[in-house]
């Protein structure tokens, strides 16, 4: 079985191939997110803790954390589920999934370093991976160079060099949520027409509120004068008589 495991402190991960079956024993039966102590794996993760994340199958089914058994099982997987990812809005899909067991069926199982013992493993937990890309957000690159709202975030923009057909390009990303004076005349320009579309909403509804008024008040005195009319015209046939 290949064990892929991960060291978050350094962002370095690497795969050990164990085929002893007896130090694969003291890893079945457990449940994605319990610990295994290193020594259970090899003499050389003496004072290790690692704990598991996560693994494969032979067929390349990965497993789901909450499935409480150790085969394969089909469930009916919807938006935000781990395992799959929808293509439309709604849909709901039934896939193939390992349970969060360990046994002896898997390819891959994935653990995490949450405690280091006291040896290097060389190559591994001795290297570290240095971050290719920064930070984009204005305020993570304010935190991290210690910057004040007066300094020009611009200048401290962590950019990449790199060669491509025989030029040197550098790429800088593309700074989030930077305040400019351009963001905020559009920010009062935005409010200003909020405001004014308000205000032109409530003219627009009292003169229709006022339109309404006069409809219904003419509406009364032409019902009044027809009455009016109407009782005329009997008192003249009253009379007549």
């Amino acid at each position: 079985m290949k064990i892929n495991i991960a060291y978050p402190a350094t962002g370095n991960q690497k795969f050990f191939e164990i085929d002893d079956e007896k130090k694969l024993r003291t890893v079945y039966e457990k449940r994605i997110s319990q610990e295994v102590p290193g020594e259970d794996l090899g003499e050389e993760f003496a004072g290790y803790i690692f704990r598991i994340s996560g693994g494969n199958d032979k067929q390349g089914f990965p497993m789901k954390q909450g499935v409480l058994t150790n085969t394969r099982v089909r469930l009916l997987l919807k938006e935000g589920s781990s395992c799959y990812r929808t293509r439309r809005v709604g849909e709901r899909k039934r896939k193939s999934v390992r349970g969060c067991i360990v046994g002896s069926d898997l390819a891959v199982l994935n653990l995490v370093i949450i405690k280091k013992g006291d040896a290097e493993i060389e190559g591994f937990t001795d290297v570290s991976v240095p971050k290719r890309l920064g930070p984009k957000r204005a305020n993570k690159i304010r935190n991290l160079f210690n910057l004040t709202k007066e300094d020009d975030v611009r200048k401290y923009v962590i950019a990449r060099t790199f060669e491509k057909k025989g030029k040197t390009i550098t790429k800088r990303p593309k700074i989030q949520r930077l305040v400019t004076p351009v963001t905020v005349m559009r920010k009062k320009q935005r409010a200003a027409n909020a405001k004014k579309a308000l205000e032109h909403a409530k003219a627009e509804a009292a003169t229709y509120t006022a339109l309404v008024h006069k409809r219904i008040a003419e509406q009364k005195e032409a019902r009044r004068s027809e009455i009016s009319k109407r009782r005329s015209s009997r008192r003249a046939s009253s009379k007549k008589e």
